[in-house]
């Protein structure tokens, strides 16, 4: 008959992450809390779900194992719920798991739909609208030489980060890093940069620039520590930053064939607005 409190309690594990995440939405519970946050949490948590379920139900067949077995059941539970708190990437050893949380590697959910409607600039929009960022390009980082660009071009301290870039992506960033400081001060003050403007030719390629090469993009990460390129994996704190770009009209790399999940750009939709306003 043990295999009866087996089952009971495989259920038990197997429903409480998913309890956790569904009672919220079914009770309303009273926040002051606002932004963008709230969505991306959610979808973090639905994605690490899934990720874990099979080592859930390994655990399960463990579990049904061990209690067949005699073994102790709450030494046993206890380490099943210290196992399955780091499958879900928290370190329980840690004094602030949350903040923690951060910098931890997780799966992109639904990767190829973060952009939701906004389109991506290219190579070919921005040419046609800028011209080349200079007569020449190379491989190599190089001075920008095209004088709509360069006029336009600056260097400043935007929240977290130093960064050169055009006049109307700074301040569209500062934007998007008020209203993270504002809602999570704490990711806010984590935010590194792995870099802005680089006028080079995308590699591969003869006459083509990409959005860095226009002072329209920024690469971002938690700590400093950089991502791995193509894994289809990123920090969970970007997963958070993505949300608040896309509010303001910027891409995110994470939705490339090859996904580059530190890359922010300003989407084409967000260039034709400034352009309408005449800020080039």
């Amino acid at each position: 008959m043990r295999i009866v409190p087996a089952i009971i309690l495989a259920v038990a594990i197997i429903l409480a992450p998913i309890l956790w995440y569904v009672v919220p939405l079914v009770v309303p519970f009273e926040e002051n809390f606002e932004g963008p946050a709230i969505d991306s949490g959610a979808r973090i948590e639905i994605e690490m779900l899934s990720q874990q379920v099979e080592d859930l139900r390994n655990q399960v067949e463990r579990l049904t194992q061990q209690m067949s077995s005699g073994q102790s059941g709450g030494t046993y539970l206890q380490q099943q719920n210290l196992d399955a708190a780091d499958d879900f990437g928290f370190d329980s050893s840690t004094p602030n798991e949350i903040i923690d949380a951060y910098a931890q590697v997780v799966l992109i959910a639904d990767r190829k739909k973060v952009n939701e409607d906004l389109e991506l600039a290219g190579a070919a929009f921005l040419r046609e609208t800028f011209g080349l960022p200079r007569e020449e390009l190379t491989d190599e980082c190089q001075s920008m030489t095209n004088p709509r660009l360069q006029d336009n071009l600056v260097l400043e301290d935007v929240g977290p980060v130093r960064v050169r870039m055009l006049k109307p992506a700074i301040e569209s960033l500062r934007t998007v890093f008020e209203n993270i400081e504002r809602t999570d001060p704490d990711l806010y003050a984590r935010i590194n940069t792995a870099g802005s403007l680089c006028v080079r030719r995308i590699r591969g390629a003869t006459e083509s620039a990409s959005a860095h090469a226009y002072g329209l993009a920024v690469d971002l990460n938690i700590d400093g520590v950089l991502d791995t390129l193509g894994d289809g994996k990123t920090q969970l704190g970007l997963t958070i930053l993505a949300d608040f770009f896309r509010d303001e009209g910027w891409v995110w790399g994470a939705a490339w064939g090859r996904e580059d999940s530190m890359h922010f750009e300003v989407s084409r939709d967000k260039i034709e607005e400034w352009l309408e306003q005449g800020l080039f």
